[in-house]
């Protein structure tokens, strides 16, 4: 007789809406909605996900025990009402368009959740509704490698807490300190994010890219300066308190006081897609550095409340790679364990961990290198569901053993051949991990110009990640941990540098040749690090090995695909799709290759024209 406890975790509704199942402790399945609604950051009801989820474990809605939701709504309702009271008269369009939607939609969340559970089948589960910061705490702790650790969650807000700190051990979760809002590390980073141009809630990462192109040392500290003094008080245990007169998003519609903001700084905010001036380059600058500051004043606070010797993070916050790099430096803690799908995603998986370990007093078993199956947790096809979509859309393919393929992707690889690599099941998170991956040759100086511009279709000073073997990465870079879900930063290794001379403008700067791996290497000679196990992905790292054997040289570019405005390709379907409206030279779907035809028209009719969207 069958007696696991199956539990559907959900996420929605706010942006990254996704699903997680987890059985008897362990986690079956995670993914976004994103990735098969092909809607970048969608925040509808995740149907899709959660009807991959129950066929990955071979299961129907039927045999679901628990469903829970990852945050709680009426105290989010709260906090709205309390809101709007304390800033009224101010807010009331906000307010008009706002309590509407609640009213008819997100204060029965019950129903509404359990109306759209019924259309995917039978409904037998019992409901429940956890915190949203508890559930970016599960998410990190759980699948962490540590029996106790302490944790730090931060992001722009959930129910009331923006930041929180905790202790886990064991099954249990104990949460001992919260910031509130409308004070929130992370609405001050989308702040800045907002007035340099770039999109909230998915142009944070573009902000950190752009940090190190400032070159005006003096500027960025007197930006610095006018933040903390104006904008920002910061505690000494890593509590803010924001100046809400310059801030619009606690009741308006936009991030900022634009007035305000303009007459404090100087310079108005950039409309998007225009042209990035050195003004927003330091603003970027000064904003990183002060969420840097901040986030290491709370892991501080974290090691001085909990005593522990490990670290686990939670939250969009800790997708902010620089800083997590900063953090480890400072050696607070023994080792600290990231949440690769740290956003709202991961909130999906959280709440089920929670309702598995602390609701249903499940046994935890922490394991190394930890229980995340390293982040391939997606959908993955056959060879025959592969065959039957290269036929499909009439494309030459060929099927190779595993030694000819690496062989044959590695010779091209060297010869400046950019890949569309398609392998196994799809990552969960914003990260490709060696699965859904673009890859080329980081030796290559003209590679980030090329793949930037003419194959992701996106802003040229954006940098790309290196994927190197772990056991060689001290050797390319001042990395003394593993960084396997490309979560932090760290330099090039001194070794590798070229010299640069002095450069004026952006654009001079974004094209110097900077080391011996010039396509990774990043403007202040940093890379955001994946550091590749033979363990967790084998063919991946086999890749890289016959790399590293014909150029001396154990990286790839890797990074994730799909191009601008689309979500990462999940399906054989979706691969083609990119591969035949991206300049990418060859694609590789499982263990079949193939090469664009000369005259590629009647496959592009097929696939449908490229629709790309701007972000």
């Amino acid at each position: 007789m069958d007696m696991r406890t199956v539990i559907l975790g959900i996420s929605a509704y706010f942006h990254d809406s996704a699903a997680a199942l987890v059985i008897d402790g362990k986690i079956s399945a995670a993914v976004q909605e994103e990735r098969f609604s092909r809607i970048k950051h969608d925040t509808s009801f995740p149907a899709g996900a959660i009807k991959y989820v129950l066929s990955e474990a071979g299961l129907q809605m039927e045999d679901v025990d628990l469903v829970v939701f990852y945050e709680k709504p009426f105290l989010k309702f709260e906090r709205l009402l309390e809101t709007y009271h304390a800033f009224a008269p101010k807010g009331i369009r906000s307010f008009l368009k706002a309590i509407p939607v609640w009213i008819k939609q997100k204060l029965f969340l019950k129903r509404t959740i359990t109306n759209e559970l019924l259309e995917l089948g039978e409904l037998n589960a019992k409901m429940l509704f956890g915190e949203h910061h508890l559930s970016h705490a599960a998410s990190a702790f759980f699948p962490s490698p540590f029996q106790k650790a302490a944790i730090l969650t931060i992001d722009g807000v959930g129910e009331w807490a923006s930041a929180s700190i905790g202790i886990g051990e064991g099954n249990l979760i104990k949460m001992l300190k919260e910031l509130h809002f409308p004070h929130s590390v992370g609405l001050l980073y989308s702040a800045f994010t907002y007035y340099c141009g770039f999109r909230v809630n998915s142009g944070e990462y573009k902000l950190m890219g752009l940090a190190p192109y400032a070159s005006d040392d003096v500027t960025v500290d007197k930006l610095t300066e006018i933040i903390k003094e104006h904008l920002v008080d910061i505690r000494e245990d890593g509590s803010i308190i924001l100046n809400m007169h310059y801030f619009n998003y606690a009741t308006g519609l936009r991030m900022t006081s634009d007035k305000k903001w303009t007459s404090l700084f100087g310079f108005s905010p950039r409309k998007p897609e225009s042209e990035i001036t050195e003004a927003y380059i330091n603003m970027a600058k000064a904003a990183q550095i002060i969420v840097e500051e901040i986030v290491l004043k709370l892991a501080k606070t974290a090691k001085e409340l909990t005593q522990c010797d490990h670290l686990v993070m939670a939250g969009g916050v800790a997708l902010n790679c620089v800083a997590n790099g900063k953090l480890y430096e400072q050696r607070l803690f023994k080792d600290i364990w990231i949440q690769p799908a740290a956003g709202d995603a991961g909130g999906a998986l959280g709440a089920a961990l929670t309702a598995s370990y602390m609701y249903c007093e499940g046994k935890r078993e922490p394991t190394k290198p930890d229980n995340m199956q390293s982040s391939y947790l997606g959908p993955s096809f056959t060879d025959k569901e592969i065959t039957n979509t290269l036929e499909k859309f009439q494309v030459v393919y060929l099927r190779l053993s595993d030694e000819e393929l690496l062989d044959q992707t590695a010779n091209a690889l060297t010869k400046g051949k950019v890949f569309g690599w398609f392998q196994g099941r799809m990552e969960f998170g914003p990260r490709a991990l060696g699965n859904r991956s673009i890859l080329a040759d980081p030796r290559n100086a003209e590679m980030q110009k090329k793949l930037n511009l003419k194959i992701k279709f996106r802003e040229g000073f954006r940098p790309f990640a290196p994927s190197v073997l772990a056991e060689q990465a001290h050797k390319i870079f001042d990395i003394s941990w593993p960084s396997p879900y490309m979560l932090t930063t760290c330099k090039v290794s001194s070794e590798l540098y070229h010299k640069v001379s002095s450069a004026t403008t952006m654009k001079e700067r974004l094209y110097q040749i900077r080391s011996k791996i010039p396509a990774v290497t990043h403007m202040d000679y940093s890379a955001r690090v994946q550091t590749v196990s033979q363990d967790t992905n084998p063919k991946f790292y086999a890749l890289i090995s016959r790399f590293y054997k014909l150029t001396g040289t154990p990286l790839l570019i890797n990074t994730s695909f799909n191009v601008r405005g689309e979500p990462m390709v999940c399906t054989p379907e979706d691969a083609l799709r990119c591969f035949f409206h991206t300049d990418m030279d060859v694609l590789v779907l499982g263990n079949f290759i193939c090469e664009k035809p000369v005259q590629p028209e009647e496959t592009k009719e097929l696939l449908g024209a490229a629709e790309t969207v701007s972000d």
